[in-house]
């Protein structure tokens, strides 16, 4: 069982940055892949990135790309999520999720291939 509890969402204007955190509980963080999703007013739940347990494999969807990274500290039980440039488009709920195995068949961008959903946090980009 892991509990997710998302924090560092805020309002910040159109180029800002944000840093999103991610605490787990749980002794077994290590094991598992963590995605980041965002949910927009009037849109459907949308994949932002993904890690996996021991950070070699990150992958981002398009709109994001080159822009947030993903991070982990296994130590701490924690997963980043680091934006920058943002735009008003990023404006959504981010949600942390956690599954205790590397999605199969590339799945890592369903939110169906995740087990554990955090409560998630508002993000606000101004233009």
């Amino acid at each position: 069982q892991v509990q997710l509890v998302e924090s560092g969402g805020g309002l910040v204007q159109t180029g800002g940055s944000l840093r999103l955190s991610c605490a787990a509980s749980g002794r077994t963080f290590s094991d598992y892949t963590m995605g980041w999703f965002r949910l927009a007013p009037g849109q459907e739940r949308e994949f932002v990135g993904t890690i996996s347990w021991n950070a070699y494999q990150t992958y981002f969807a398009d709109p994001v790309k080159g822009r947030f990274t993903i991070s982990r500290d296994n130590a701490k039980n924690a997963v980043y999520l680091q934006m920058n440039s943002l735009k008003p488009e990023d404006t959504a709920v981010y949600y942390c999720a956690a599954v205790r195995t590397w999605p199969a068949s590339g799945g890592y961008n369903q939110a169906s291939s995740y087990n554990y959903w955090g409560q998630g946090t508002q993000v606000t980009v101004s233009s």
